[in-house]
C-alpha cells in the first residue's frame, strides 16, 4: 500500500460505486468522501444498503460469495478493489464494530490481545491491552478481573470490549454498523461519549437509525435512499447540522422528520 494520500483531508474516498449481490443491484453509482478524525453517519430507510456500503469501505462483503464491486473505495491513494491489495490488511487498516456485541468466548485480555497476536505484535502486550481497554472507556470496570469470559459482561461492556479489540490492532478508520441498537439508553449514551472521544485518533463512520443519535454524534451525514429497482443510492451529503436543519432535498427532510422511512 503507497502512503501518498489522494487528499490531505479524505480518510477514504468511494467514486462511483456499485455493489451487487448476484444480479442484484444493492449500492448504485456511489461517491463519497470521508472527512479524517470525524464521525460520518450513514443514515436511511431499510434497504437502501447502508450496511453494504459500510462494508465496502473495508471489504466486509467479499465474505458473501454473490457479492462483487466495481468503481473504485481509495484509501492511501490506491483502490482497495485492486488485485494486489491484500482484504486482510485493509481490514486491520479499517476496523469493525457490528450491531450485536459479539466477544470471543476467551476471557477479556485474550479478547484485545487476540488480533495483536495474529498480526505479529511484538511490543508490551499487557500495556497494548491496558491503553485499549482505557481508549474503549472500560478499563476501570474490568482491570481486576482481566482473566474473566468477556461473555460475562453486560451487553454494554461487551461492545466496548468490541470496539477495544478493533483499537488493540492500531486501524485508522472504524467502521460501526449500529453500534449501540442492542443496548440500553444508558449504555447508548456511554457508546456516543466513547465515539465523540475516539474521533479525536481515529476517523469513525456509523450506520444509525437513530435520527438523534446521528444528530448528536456525527459531523457529516450521508443520507441513503431506494433509487430504481430498490437499489440504494446516496440522496445528500453534507455536514450534519445542515443535513438536519437545512438539507436541500425534500426527500431528506421528510425522512429525518419521520415522515417516511
Amino acid at each position: 500500500m503507497t502512503n501518498q494520500s489522494t487528499n490531505n483531508h479524505y480518510a477514504i474516498e468511494a467514486k462511483k460505486l456499485n455493489v451487487y449481490y448476484g444480479k442484484f443491484l444493492a449500492v448504485k453509482e456511489v461517491s463519497l468522501q470521508i472527512q479524517e478524525n470525524k464521525i460520518t453517519a450513514i443514515i436511511g430507510p431499510s434497504g437502501c444498503g447502508k450496511s453494504t456500503m459500510l462494508r465496502a469501505f473495508n471489504r466486509m462483503n467479499d465474505l458473501i460469495p454473490s457479492a462483487h464491486a466495481d468503481g473504485e473505495i481509495l484509501y492511501k491513494g490506491k483502490n482497495i478493489y485492486d488485485p494486489e491489495v491484500d482484504p486482510v490488511e485493509i481490514r486491520r487498516r479499517i476496523g469493525m464494530v457490528f450491531q450485536k456485541p459479539n466477544p470471543f468466548p476467551k476471557s477479556i485480555y485474550d479478547n484485545v490481545a487476540w488480533g495483536a497476536r495474529i498480526n505479529g505484535f511484538q511490543g508490551n502486550m499487557d500495556q497494548l491491552v491496558e491503553g485499549s481497554l482505557r481508549s474503549a472507556a472500560l478499563w476501570d470496570e474490568v482491570k481486576d478481573k482481566l482473566d474473566q469470559n468477556g461473555l460475562s459482561l453486560s451487553g454494554g461492556q461487551q461492545q466496548r470490549l468490541c470496539i477495544a479489540r478493533a483499537i488493540a490492532v492500531m486501524p485508522e478508520i472504524i467502521l460501526m454498523d449500529e453500534p449501540a441498537s442492542a443496548l440500553d439508553p444508558i449504555a447508548t449514551l456511554k457508546i456516543e461519549e466513547l465515539m465523540r472521544e475516539l474521533a479525536k485518533n481515529y476517523t469513525i463512520i456509523v450506520v444509525t437509525h437513530n435520527m438523534q443519535q446521528a444528530g448528536r454524534v456525527s459531523d457529516f451525514t450521508a443520507f441513503f435512499n431506494l433509487g430504481e429497482n430498490r437499489a440504494g443510492v446516496l440522496e445528500e451529503y453534507g455536514k450534519t447540522d445542515k443535513i438536519f436543519t437545512n438539507p436541500k432535498k425534500q426527500t431528506t427532510e421528510d425522512y429525518i422528520s419521520g415522515r417516511f422511512g
